[in-house]
């Protein structure tokens, strides 16, 4: 488990970017992460040369005093893209002076069938999309850039997929701090068309999600707006909405967390029924502050099918935290069944595997102790297209970029990235990207 003292350098930068005040010490800005070997704890594990595949790093960068210490100082928003290339990983760098944070990048394929790079900012809120220009350089056009109206402005996360258009290239838009859900959607004549879903005051929405719980073949957005942001561990409560845009349905309730809060949740079938579930990372109940902090209610992983009682969501997993940031679901050992990994907050990461009966609780085992992160990126990804997912972790709090390959009944740990300072770096998303978008 990493000591709280290893922790100081990242909650400091992370209170900048909620609000802070900004030191006025001589600094200059942390460098890149470096591409890595297995670290000493690690197993290595046979990796082709080259993959057809490579990872979006999403993260916020604070800069770095000449002695080696973190200020709350944040930089330019970052993206890093590693790709495996002649037997090496390489870092490739996009950075976008308007905002400080980038709070996810994924590929996004428009109507006219060209792929890029879509990329959430924050402070300026700006939604962008980078293709290549005739100089081979990544280059933005603005889709969706506003202030809403609070202290912050924030686009926090998206998902993409068919919200009454026709096809999947609607992209539905959480952001900070007025709660709203914003829609971007193609023109037909050319160009987007944004519109707000909902709004709501002093609201942060951290999560979107989209799926089908009830089989009907129409798109569903679900969001987890919670009050604003609270780091002493005080109670910040929340709830999971709904959306259909396509039906033209609004604001629906379909978890009620009461006192506590979710800022992760994950749709898809994962358990192999042919219908979508919701699952929802319910953040533990505390007690004091600081030092003296503790657990009296743990992280719940909860399940919720089409029709479920906002109440009484279904209880799955338990994990002795306070925060579990990322959900991923894939097939690790290529038995064409999906498993959970739960990142949490200091305890590690988790493999969740369903039962016969997937409503009853899940067979939990940990993955890696040595692994940590305020936020704790995670994707599970098939990069090198064997058919079996691999998983793929920002670990903030050892500065590394993780790949793990389940082998042997264990997962296999190798370093394919590492940050030069420990807390330089935020990252807030993983996503996978083709090589030959970026190269």
């Amino acid at each position: 488990m990493v000591p709280r003292s290893a922790l100081a350098p990242a909650l400091v930068a992370l209170a900048a970017l909620l609000g802070c005040s900004r030191g006025e010490e001589p600094a200059r800005r942390a460098p890149a992460a470096a591409p890595g070997g297995p670290s000493a704890a690690a197993t290595p594990t046979d990796l082709p040369a080259d993959l057809p595949n490579g990872l979006l790093v999403a993260l916020s960068q604070f800069e770095v005093s000449p002695e080696g210490k973190v200020l709350p100082k944040p930089g330019p928003a970052r993206l890093e893209i590693l790709t495996r290339e002649g037997g090496a990983w390489v870092t490739r760098v996009v950075e976008d002076a308007e905002s400080n944070v980038f709070h996810k990048a994924m590929v996004y394929t428009g109507v006219d069938g060209v792929p890029g790079i879509l990329t959430l900012g924050g402070n300026a809120a700006a939604v962008k999309l980078w293709r290549k220009g005739p100089d081979g350089k990544l280059a933005p056009e603005t889709l969706w850039s506003t202030t809403f109206g609070g202290k912050q402005n924030r686009m926090r996360d998206a998902e993409v997929g068919d919200l009454g258009s026709g096809r999947p290239v609607d992209i539905a838009v959480a952001t900070h701090d007025q709660g709203v859900v914003g829609l971007i959607s193609p023109k037909p004549g050319g160009g987007f068309a944004v519109r707000e879903l909902d709004r709501a005051p002093d609201t942060f929405v951290h999560e979107i999600e989209l799926g089908d719980l009830d089989g009907d073949g129409i798109t569903e957005v679900y969001a987890t707006p919670s009050e604003p942001n609270r780091l002493d561990g005080s109670p910040q409560a929340g709830k999971v909405v709904r959306y259909v845009p396509a039906k033209g349905e609004g604001r629906t309730l379909v978890a009620d967390l009461g006192a506590r809060h979710a800022k992760e949740i994950l749709v898809g079938d994962v358990d192999g029924d042919g219908r979508d579930e919701l699952y929802v990372s319910v953040e533990a109940q505390t007690e004091g502050e600081g030092a003296q902090m503790r657990i009296t209610a743990p992280v719940e992983i909860r399940r919720y099918d089409a029709g479920t009682d906002p109440k009484a969501g279904t209880l799955i997993a338990t994990l002795d935290d306070r925060l579990t940031r990322f959900l991923t679901a894939g097939d690790v050992d290529g038995d064409g069944k999906k498993e959970m990994v739960a990142a949490a907050f200091r305890s590690g990461l988790w493999l969740l595997r369903p039962g016969a009966d997937p409503k009853a609780p899940w067979h939990v085992e940990s993955i890696d102790r040595q692994s940590s992160g305020f936020e704790h990126a995670a994707l599970l990804a098939d990069l090198d297209g064997d058919g079996v997912d691999e998983l793929y972790v920002a670990s903030d709090d050892q500065g590394e970029i993780r790949r793990y390959v389940f082998h042997g009944g264990r997962f296999e740990r190798e370093v394919i990235a590492r940050r030069p300072v420990v807390g330089s770096a935020f990252v807030w998303n993983l996503m996978p990207v083709p090589v030959s978008l970026v190269r």
